[in-house]
C-alpha cells in the first residue's frame, strides 16, 4: 500500500483519548500500535483505542459498556463510557462503508423506551443529562454504516432524588 494512502489512513483513523487526531508513523500502523493507549490508566484504559492495522480476517463485532458513573448521577447526570470491538465507531454511513477494513460503525441510543433514538459515531462517552429522578434505562445499539443493530446493551440506573434549593 502508498505510505501516503498509510498515514492519510493513520491521521483518519486513530483518535486519541482527548478526541484529538494523532497522527503515526506508517511502521505503527503496521505493527498496531496505538497513540490513544500511550499514558492511559485505570478504568480509562479499559476504554482507549488501538492502533489500525487492516485485518486479513474479522472477528464478530461487540459492544462493551461500562456502569454510569456515580459521583454524576446524584447531580442528574448520566455519563456512559463505551467501547466498540472489532469496530471502528466513525462517521462513515452508506451500503459502500460495509467494505471498509477495519469494520466502522456507530451507536444509536434510546432513553427510556423513547420511540426514537439518536445516532452517535464520536466514539466519545455518552453524557445525558436532564433525567428526573426514579430509575431510567438507556439502550446502546452498536450498528453498521446501514444502521443495521449488531449488538445492543441495556443500562438501568437510578437518578436519586435531589436535595432542595436553599
Amino acid at each position: 500500500m502508498n505510505t501516503r494512502i498509510v498515514r492519510l489512513l493513520s491521521m483518519v483513523f486513530t483518535v486519541s483519548a482527548s478526541g484529538a487526531f494523532a497522527q503515526e508513523t506508517s511502521s505503527n500502523v503496521a505493527l498496531g500500535q496505538g497513540a490513544a493507549s500511550a499514558g492511559a490508566n485505570g478504568a480509562r484504559a479499559m476504554f482507549d483505542l488501538p492502533g489500525i492495522a487492516s485485518p486479513a480476517t474479522q472477528e464478530p463485532a461487540g459492544l462493551v459498556v461500562g456502569p454510569p458513573l456515580p459521583e454524576f448521577l446524584a447531580r442528574g447526570l448520566v455519563i456512559i463510557q463505551y467501547r466498540a470491538e472489532n469496530l471502528r465507531i466513525v462517521p462513515i454511513y452508506g451500503p459502500a462503508a460495509l467494505e471498509v477494513k477495519p469494520r466502522v460503525g456507530h451507536i444509536h441510543v434510546t432513553v427510556d423506551d423513547a420511540g426514537w433514538h439518536w445516532a452517535d459515531a464520536s466514539g466519545e462517552q455518552l453524557i445525558i443529562q436532564g433525567l428526573e429522578p426514579g430509575p431510567h434505562s438507556v439502550r446502546i445499539d452498536l450498528a453498521d454504516p446501514t444502521h443495521r443493530v449488531i449488538d445492543s446493551q441495556i443500562m438501568r440506573l437510578e437518578i436519586p432524588p435531589r436535595a432542595p434549593a436553599r
